[in-house]
Parts: structure tokens; C-alpha cells; sequence
């Protein structure tokens, strides 16, 4: 049975199925036990499962992912918070250096299932150091999984496969999705890593998202619809591994590429997208294929700067014209320019 909840609520959700169902999982990071709880994502859990299994941690991101990982290669299934991608990169010894190669070097024989969950996203106008969307970085280790869901559904499936698989898994969620609200099933259910879905069929252009910019993807979709153009919207949900066989597909269906990512235009997700798509499908390409994404510089605090740095609806718009060699006559409002919410509708978190 579906019921509508935030993707706060299904994010959870599976952490409470996942501490009820895994008597080895347990759950700590800053802020857990707060009474905001992380967005509202892990609010009640340490009243439900005590402080053994549910805890704050000190100001120390690399000691506390060690933690996390020596509990992993003994039996554990921690799931870790950093609030932010940013607070994450003082662990990045621990995750790249060994989480990652944890299972290589020691031939097979071990493990290392740990979830680090962490948030990445424009918000609180905190520029340079706490608005950065990493995913590309931590994707490029091998040995690293990740994710970004983008809808509620998604959030929930892919946490509880996350925790379940043995291998250290990077879980990003961008801030403005967490009051986004879906379809949610009751019961337990797993969303297989390493898949996209098509959020909308279309004919005439592949426009692949990544985690909030899927959304976007699908309000640019919905614009140049006024115009004749059918766009395929895929939600990536998987970047490492992602879902070659879904986009690859599409493209030979449709001929033109448009990817729509959170992170910076160089050497990132859409380039590696853009890259497998150019070998494996160029014979079957109409157009050059375009990426969407933030300037190569980083994320300004101004909201004067902030409004031209954070690519939206209306960027998607125009690279998908770009491909299809037209120019727009469709009538609509422009993408909201607001320095901290997506849309005006938005009513939190802060």
C-alpha cells in the first residue's frame, strides 16, 4: 500500500526498518539524536532503539568514519551522517584509502558495508564551503558506490538496499528535496543500485538528471512541450554504478543528449555520461550531446551571484533547444531565482 510522504519521511522510514530488521545496523552522526534531527530524517529513532544504537558523535569526521569502517569489517552495518558533503572531506583518508580498497586488498575474503549519508545543495547562502555537490570526486574511487535519489519512493528503496549491500556506499541527498512528497509503499522494498528510471517518455531528446536537477529536467520538459518537443526524462538515481544500458537506449532512440547535473561543468558526472554515450552511440547521434551544470568556479554566498551560479529550468530549456536547433515560443514564467528555497511554494527545512 502507498501512502504520501516527504522524502524526510521515507529517508525515515527505511532507517527505522533497517535498525528493526538488522540487529547490526546502527545509526550516529552530529546531530542525529537533535530535535530537528537531521531534516526531520532521524527524528524518535533513539528513543525507539536507544543510545547504543542511535548516537550523536564528536566534531571529528575522520576518527568517527574510521569508527564507522572498523565496525564494518567486523560484522556491523553503520549508517553515518555528515551533515554536509563538505564536513566529509576531512574523512576522505578513511573512505578513499580504505573503505574503498578494503575488499580489493584483502583478495575478496572482506567487507566493508557502511552507508555514509551526506547533504549536498545550494541553502542558508553558506557559499564556497557548504553548498558543493561532490558526487564526481567520490565516483571517480573504485570500490566506492553512490547514490542520489531524487524523489521519496526512490529514497527510501535505495537506503534500504544501501544498508543491505556489502560494499561502502556514498549516499547524497540534496537539500531541497527533503519536502518533496511521493508515493510511498508501506512496506519494505528495495530500489537495485546501479539503475535509472525514465520519468517521462518522450521522443525527441534525452535529458538525463541527477538528483535534484531531475526535477528541473522534468519542468523544462513540461515548458517546451508548448513547443513540439518531446523530451525522455531520465532520473540517474545511481552514479557509480550507473545505468548505461537505460541512457544508452534512449539515446538510440531519440538521437540527442542533454544531461542536467548538480555539480560543476568540468570532469564531472555529465562529462563521463556524455564521454560513454560519444563511443558507444556517436553513429546514432543527430546533434553534439550538452551538458547542464554549475560554472567552474566556486559557489558564490551572494544572492546577486548565487541566482546566475545554480543552473535551473530555464538552462535545461535552452541546451535542449540548442540540440534540437530551435529557438523557443514557449510562454511560462521564468525558473524562480530565490537565493535558498527551489520554488515559492517551499516551506522548509529552514
Amino acid at each position: 500500500m502507498s501512502r504520501q510522504l516527504s522524502f524526510a519521511e521515507a529517508l525515515l522510514e527505511a532507517q527505522d526498518r533497517c535498525l528493526a530488521t538488522h540487529p547490526e545496523a546502527f545509526l550516529m552522526g552530529l546531530g542525529v539524536p537533535d530535535p530537528k534531527g537531521i531534516f526531520g530524517t532521524t527524528i524518535g529513532l533513539q528513543q525507539k532503539y536507544g543510545a547504543a544504537r542511535v548516537f550523536d558523535i564528536p566534531l571529528s569526521e575522520n576518527a568517527i568514519t574510521g569508527v564507522a569502517l572498523g565496525a564494518a569489517i567486523t560484522g556491523m552495518r553503520p549508517i553515518l551522517t555528515h551533515q554536509r558533503v563538505d564536513f566529509a572531506l576531512l574523512a576522505m583518508e578513511q573512505l578513499v584509502n580504505q573503505a574503498a580498497k578494503w575488499h580489493y586488498m584483502f583478495g575478496g575474503t572482506m567487507r566493508a558495508p557502511m552507508v555514509v549519508r551526506m547533504i549536498i545543495g545550494r541553502g542558508w547562502g553558506q557559499g564556497p564551503q557548504h553548498s558543493q555537490s561532490l558526487q564526481a570526486w567520490f565516483a571517480h574511487i573504485p570500490g566506492l558506490k553512490v547514490v542520489m535519489p531524487t524523489t521519496a519512493r526512490d529514497a527510501k528503496g535505495l537506503l534500504i538496499a544501501s544498508v543491505e549491500d556489502d560494499n561502502p556506499v556514498v549516499f547524497l541527498e540534496h537539500r531541497w528535496l527533503y519536502a518533496i512528497r511521493d508515493d510511498v509503499p508501506s512496506e519494505d522494498y528495495r530500489t537495485p543500485l546501479g539503475s535509472a528510471r525514465i520519468m517521462r517518455k518522450g521522443t525527441d531528446v534525452t535529458v538525463v538528471g541527477v538528483s535534484y536537477m531531475a526535477l528541473e529536467a522534468l519542468r523544462a520538459a513540461d515548458k517546451l512541450a508548448a513547443d513540439g518537443v518531446s523530451a525522455e526524462v531520465i532520473d540517474l538515481r545511481s552514479i557509480q554504478p550507473w545505468d548505461t544500458e537505460t541512457i544508452l537506449g534512449s539515446v538510440e532512440k531519440t538521437g540527442r543528449l542533454v544531461i542536467a547535473d548538480t555539480g560543476w561543468h568540468s570532469f564531472g558526472v555529465a562529462a563521463e555520461i556524455v564521454s560513454t554515450v560519444v563511443e558507444e552511440r556517436f553513429d546514432r547521434l543527430k546533434a553534439a550531446p550538452r551538458r547542464v551544470a554549475s560554472p567552474d568556479c566556486p559557489s558564490p554566498t551572494s544572492p546577486a551571484l548565487a541566482a546566475h551560479f545554480f543552473p535551473r529550468a530555464d538552462d535545461v530549456c535552452q541546451a535542449i533547444l540548442k540540440v534540437m536547433g530551435r529557438k523557443s515560443s514557449a510562454k511560462g514564467a521564468p525558473s524562480f531565482k530565490g537565493l535558498d528555497v527551489p520554488d515559492k511554494s517551499f516551506t522548509g527545512p529552514f
